[in-house]
């Protein structure tokens, strides 16, 4: 599975697009989608025949979910974030804000349509569903915005810093709907179950913000200088990483969202350098990033799950919810229209965060397999047709 996701991860990078896509393309190939469709001995040779195996490579993909939330944690830059100010917080308010409104309303009228479950889990799914159009890929932006040299302009700016605000809010309301999951049916207990765990998320985000993100830049310089320098950093992060996603999942909040915070605390620390940064950068995504997304072609049956009227209904929804909620932020930021246009349709790429979402959701019993794939066709398609999109608009101003 390694080899087949980083050759073909390497083969779509030649086109300038993601690795995610050669990834994911690995795990289809490989799994029921196809090897298990014409050759169902094959696949179940090298998936089932010994079962302790397949839990071993299964373990290996879910710690993958939480290094890679760590690293896009540390792509978040809370300086720049203030820096851009009202411009940056007024487009990421509007982009969370009008997406969510928009995918809540679609997915409560067109539950029937979108899902096979019953009524019971219609406010979830809502709910879910308003995340997954709000959300932002931020790893795939900072690359498209690299690869089209803005990273360093005020578009780039503005991008970068709104992207980083959307997807805090989004894990934060996510972690909330993934806390809904197990309350009690009676409504005064779920309300109850809701606000605790709004409370705990936010008390969480506080403390990992401010004291755990003050102990952690005192004691890097000390790890550098006594702990085997790099080495000792890098065992450091790890540990935290796993020791933020233990605690916020025993407080019934997602191991993911603990791991996204303590990416940020690390990320910001002027003494994190940029060595022991690309290290931990080089090893996730190039060892656990593959098999946790090769890994997603192996539980969905991609051909089988296929559902055109729900992929082009959610892409349809997510265009719309992005383009409309992030433009009219930036517009009204005091940005001309096509910049307006560029930075919504820049901020529209899921990558590999929609996927993630999705993934979650699925395993939570949130969506059905019909959704998860219109989930990855989703995140798939905005971030090919992010970067030329953005090209357009920025060439017309």
């Amino acid at each position: 599975m390694l080899i087949v996701a980083r050759v073909l991860g390497e083969i779509v990078k030649k086109f300038n697009q993601p690795a995610v896509i050669g990834e994911l393309l690995a795990g289809i190939l490989i799994g029921p989608s196809v090897l298990g469709t014409f050759y169902p001995e094959a696949f179940n040779l090298l998936f089932f025949s010994n079962p302790r195996s397949y839990i071993a490579y299964d373990g290996m993909a879910q710690v993958g979910i939480i290094f890679l939330l760590f690293v896009a944690g540390m792509e978040v830059d809370l300086p720049m974030i203030w820096k851009q100010g009202k411009s940056a917080l007024a487009i990421s308010l509007s982009g969370i804000f009008f997406p969510f409104a928009l995918g809540f309303g679609a997915a409560w009228y067109f539950f029937d349509v979108l899902s096979d479950q019953d009524s019971s889990r219609q406010l979830v799914f809502s709910l879910f569903m308003g995340v997954a159009l709000s959300i932002s890929a931020l790893p795939v932006i900072a690359k498209i915005l690299i690869d089209l040299n803005l990273i360093k302009s005020k578009v780039g700016g503005l991008i970068m810093a709104s992207a980083m605000v959307d997807d805090i809010l989004g894990w934060v309301l996510f972690s909330v709907i993934l806390g809904m999951m197990d309350t009690d049916p009676d409504a005064t207990q779920s309300v109850k179950s809701i606000a605790y765990a709004i409370g705990f998320t936010f008390i969480f985000m506080a403390l990992v913000l401010t004291f755990v993100r003050i102990i952690i830049n005192k004691v890097l310089p000390i790890f550098y200088k006594y702990i085997s320098g790099s080495a000792g950093v890098i065992t450091f992060a790890i540990s935290m990483c796993f020791l933020g996603a233990v605690f916020t999942e025993y407080i019934g909040i997602h191991a993911i969202f603990g791991a996204f915070l303590m990416g940020i605390a690390f990320g910001d620390s002027e003494h994190f350098t940029e060595k022991s940064r690309e290290i931990l950068h080089l090893f996730i995504t190039n060892i656990f990033a593959p098999l946790f997304f090769a890994s997603i072609g192996l539980r969905v049956n991609f051909i089988e799950n296929f559902n055109l009227i729900i992929i082009l209904l959610v892409l349809v929804l997510s265009y719309i919810a992005k383009v409309v909620g992030v433009g009219l932020g930036a517009y009204w930021s005091g940005l001309n229209k096509n910049e307006s246009l560029a930075i919504s349709f820049g901020m529209n790429a899921r990558g590999s965060m929609g996927i993630i979402l999705g993934l979650l959701a699925l395993e939570a019993s949130v969506i059905d397999n019909k959704m998860f794939v219109a989930l990855v066709v989703m995140a798939i398609v905005t971030s090919i047709t992010s970067g030329p999109l953005m090209k357009i608009f920025l060439k017309s101003g």
